[in-house]
């Protein structure tokens, strides 16, 4: 099955990172004896911020949560150098604690200014939390300091709206005609300029640039569309329909919001992350590592071809697969009695959810298709969502998700709700009564206010999600619908409408 975006990797482009963040090389840790003790009793000990940072890890794979984060703000403590201040916010960053990884970073940039790394990271940050003009001074600040740093142009133009008063396209066709020097360069600073060529109203400018950059982006995988649509046959066989749920873990905690990418999720967590009764979990890769470990250990093999991997995963132990993942969401998951899960992938393992957490609740999010597929080709994701880089690819995913969806439909009938983006957008409070109830959840009026102070936000559009619920990305794809004709025929010979 098709995995979630991989884990935090060092010294590679921010988009490589679920955080996106730029570590530092960090050395290999090995904890100081005693480790897995409280850091209460090492307190009056002196020790480097590299042991301080193992004794937290080590805390940390003895889920000894209070340690751990004793173990850190000791680190933080035993800083004094830019380095080592910002090896902490690193290591923050790297377990979601990111104003407390904003802050380190502060303290870094405190004693070295013009670290452009420094500065990178404390603006993805501030991105995080919703300091959004803090974000921007720091990426003007980077681009200052290292114009060849493609990314932060890019981040830089995601921020806000752009508009004719106020964008950086001039500055963008500047630093592309003078050349760069990679296509690793050269695709942000098209996806950028086709972002605020679109603020501006100049579509057919945004389109050339948008498709030129998908296609050097797509130049860097190795990926057959074909095998994922395999692998979407191969769950329907391994999860035929039946629709009582598996008997799995009994909690009632997670709410999955499955779905395509760019189709509202991150605004419908947003909105339920406003409920106290709801922890904002964001995008978590737990439920794909729990499967592919509990699959593993089934097999007893580190290496197993996809279909294997499918089959087996319909006779595992589903009560343990449901517990690991649910340990594996610790400890954010445990400040409220709920928790929202909203990585879009988890689509494919709807059956697997039912069986291993019967009791959760899965929230599937829809678009128009068209709308759908013209969000998810202009983003530049992570490395994960290889078929959005091609219109072709792109349509023939389309299809298989939706037949999938389909499937898990018959299978699990009233099971999975689906929402509207466009009703999500157009009647707010309708559509998320819906949830709420779906989910048994109270509803109040005040979920509704985006703006308020909330989790930190990782994805794509967490700058988006924070303003005012919006309406104007209902229709733009109609901008665009000649160029997307042919995803549009693919879409009705599969059957699919496309009516508004």
């Amino acid at each position: 099955m098709q995995r979630a975006p991989e884990s935090l990797r060092r010294r590679r482009s921010a988009r490589d990172a679920p955080c996106g963040i730029r570590l530092s090389e960090l050395p290999q840790l090995r904890p100081p004896p005693g480790a897995a003790a409280s850091a209460d009793r090492a307190a009056g000990s002196e020790r480097a911020v590299t042991d301080w940072i193992a004794h937290a890890a080590a805390a940390r794979r003895h889920r000894d949560w209070s340690a751990a984060d004793a173990a850190l703000r000791r680190a933080l403590l035993a800083a004094d150098r830019a380095g080592e201040f910002a090896q902490v916010g690193d290591v923050l960053s790297a377990v979601g604690e990111y104003e407390r990884a904003c802050e380190a970073y502060g303290r870094a940039l405190a004693l070295d200014p013009d670290q452009p790394r420094y500065l990178f990271n404390r603006a993805a940050l501030r991105r995080f939390v919703g300091a959004l003009a803090e974000a921007e001074q720091d990426y003007d600040r980077v681009i200052a300091l290292d114009p060849s740093d493609a990314e932060a142009w890019l981040n830089r133009s995601e921020l806000r709206r752009q508009t004719s008063a106020r964008n950086h396209v001039e500055a963008l066709e500047r630093h592309l005609a003078a050349g760069l020097d990679t296509s690793s360069q050269e695709v942000p600073i098209r996806y950028a300029l086709a972002k605020e060529l679109e603020d501006l109203g100049r579509y057919t400018d945004a389109w050339r640039h948008l498709v030129r950059g998908a296609e050097l982006r797509r130049r860097q995988f190795d990926y057959d569309v074909r095998i994922d649509l395999a692998t979407f046959e191969w769950i329907i066989q391994a999860f035929p329909i039946q629709h009582s749920a598996g008997a799995g873990n009994a909690s009632p905690e997670p709410i999955f919001i499955v779905g395509m990418p760019r189709t509202g999720t991150t605004l419908l967590e947003r909105l339920m992350g406003g409920s106290a009764e709801v922890f904002a979990a964001g995008e978590l890769p737990h439920f794909a590592a729990a499967l592919t470990d509990a699959v593993r250990a089934r097999l007893g093999k580190p290496r197993i071809p996809r279909q294997e991997m499918v089959a087996t995963s319909a006779s595992l132990d589903f009560d343990r697969l449901g517990a690991d993942y649910l340990d594996r969401t610790r400890p954010g998951t445990l400040e409220r009695p709920r928790f929202t899960d909203k990585m879009p992938l988890n689509f494919l393992y709807c059956g697997l959810i039912r069986r291993a957490l019967p009791n959760a609740r899965i929230v599937h999010v829809t678009r128009h298709p068209l709308a759908t597929c013209h969000a998810v080709f202009k983003t530049l994701f992570n490395r994960g969502y290889p078929f959005s880089y091609d219109l072709a690819e792109l349509a023939e995913y389309f299809v298989g998700y939706r037949r999938l969806m389909a499937h898990w439909h018959r299978a699990h009938p009233g099971e999975i709700l689906d929402v509207s983006y466009e009703r999500l957008v157009g009647d707010s409070a309708a559509e998320t009564r819906r949830v709420f109830e779906f989910c048994g959840l109270d509803w109040n009026p005040g979920i509704l206010d985006t703006q308020r102070p909330g989790a930190p936000m990782t994805t794509a559009s967490a700058a988006q999600a924070r303003q005012p619920i919006y309406t104007s990305s209902v229709d733009l794809w109609h901008r665009y619908a000649p160029a997307l004709e042919p995803v549009a025929v693919r879409l009705r010979r599969a059957g699919i409408a496309l009516e508004d």
